[in-house]
């Protein structure tokens, strides 16, 4: 292995919620410890500082030879297409050493990711029934690619037969709707619904979205059993993931 300095660059969407940073900052200083990484920071495809070109930037003061770039997205799309883009062009211009690794999609750490959200949720709220009496609701943000759709469906496709059912519905952009889901799985006489949202972080949707698209379902059709778990968070599977994506694009550089 070549020994040099080396650099990682998660890049999220972006948001002003406080907490979004928090989370990132959490997440980075963990990867930098666990990956012997020189430098690791995040930075933003829109929304709020630091964008991208000031991210590859400090990188570059850091000293770094090589820098790892993590797109931090759950689905393919526009979105990740355009940070891809950008993170390509901007280093191409400085002439840096780069690999640009895979988003987090399409990796089964996700799904058990949800698993464990379900269980914590259950003994959050002292449920007691067994995994095969308990029905699911897993909420995407939606979104008008198709990718997006199918990396989501694979996600939780994957969870298989532990539970009585399993369903899906999207915040916007895509259907079924949160109301539409939960009137349907109600309509199936549910003894408990635990409601996942899919979400990287506590932004603006996990906030209030969501929580408010939920209560509004159930308040019409008079369902009370119903559990919402904490998003996905800072979560030692989420760091795995991270530092696995990372190390499948350095391999093929051969820094590793």
């Amino acid at each position: 292995m070549i020994e040099l300095k080396k650099a990682l660059l998660l890049i999220d969407r972006g948001s002003r919620e406080p907490e979004v940073k928090e989370e990132l900052f959490e997440i980075c200083s963990v990867v930098r410890t666990r990956g012997q990484y020189d430098y690791c920071n995040y930075c933003f495809l829109e929304v709020i500082h630091p964008y991208i070109d000031e991210g590859v930037k400090d990188c570059v003061r850091s000293g770094s030879a090589f820098i790892t770039i993590v797109p931090y997205f759950l689905y393919p799309g526009l979105k990740l297409k355009e940070t891809v883009k950008q993170s390509a062009l901007i280093c191409r211009d400085q002439k840096l050493r780069i690999g640009i690794s895979k988003p987090l999609c399409y990796h089964d750490l996700l799904t058990e990711l949800i698993a464990e959200r379900i269980s914590e949720t259950k003994i959050q709220h002292h449920v007691r029934l067994k995994n095969g009496d308990c029905d699911v609701l897993v909420v995407g943000h939606g979104s008008t690619d198709k990718r997006a759709r199918e990396a989501f469906l694979y996600t939780i496709g994957r969870l298989g037969q532990c539970y009585r059912s399993v369903s899906f519905s999207f915040l916007e952009l895509d259907k079924p709707s949160i109301g539409t889901a939960i009137t349907n799985v109600v309509s199936r006489q549910p003894k408990t619904l635990i409601i996942i949202p899919y979400f990287l972080h506590k932004g603006s949707h996990i906030k209030h979205d969501v929580n408010e698209e939920v209560r509004s379902a159930l308040d019409r059709v008079c369902f009370r059993e119903a559990y919402v778990s904490r998003h996905l968070g800072v979560d030692e599977k989420l760091i795995n993931l991270v530092l696995q994506r990372a190390e499948e694009v350095e391999k093929r550089s051969g820094i590793r």
